[in-house]
């Protein structure tokens, strides 16, 4: 079965209505990005009496984000928008800002908490947007990544006491 209304995309949802969506999605996957590479910089540099337990976590952690940089991507595509791709883009669109050189473990699992906290944030919006646009894929998609990180948040916070 073809689309053949001009007016929505190739599920049926409103292209105007997804155009917002779609932008925040792309922001989204930008502040998914940048945390993607400092979780990356907490795995290679962390030292210290706790690099046993952080160093595979956030292998963990960055193995978890880059499934959920393509569902992002492909959920992008999906709604008829193009995912960003540049570095340069990410930069201008992130909610999170680059968290260079941390190699204590205690500062990379704040950089941990902060990264979470605002993908939270973040995603709390799509969804919002997402479900006044019938959306419901995209909300879902998110919801189910607030509800692993509230955890996430929850455990890291427990290893800082």
């Amino acid at each position: 079965m073809s689309n053949t209304n001009n007016a929505t995309n190739q599920i049926g949802l409103e292209k105007t209505d997804m155009s917002e969506v779609i932008a925040q999605l792309n922001n989204l996957l930008s502040t998914y990005h940048v945390f993607y590479l400092n979780v990356r910089g907490y795995h290679w540099n962390v030292k210290g009496e706790h690099f046993f337990t952080l160093h595979p976590k956030f292998e963990e952690l960055y193995t978890s984000l880059q499934l959920q940089i393509d569902e992002i991507a492909e959920r992008i595509l999906t709604l008829g928008g193009t995912p960003l791709h540049a570095y340069s883009d990410f930069a201008q669109h992130t909610s999170i800002s680059e968290d260079k050189n941390v190699k204590d473990g205690t500062s990379c699992v704040k950089g941990v908490v902060t990264g979470l906290q605002a993908l939270i944030a973040e995603q709390r919006q799509v969804s919002a947007l997402a479900g006044e646009s019938d959306d419901q894929g995209t909300a879902d998609l998110v919801d189910e990544y607030v509800q692993e990180q509230e955890k996430l948040v929850w455990m890291y916070n427990a290893f800082l006491g």
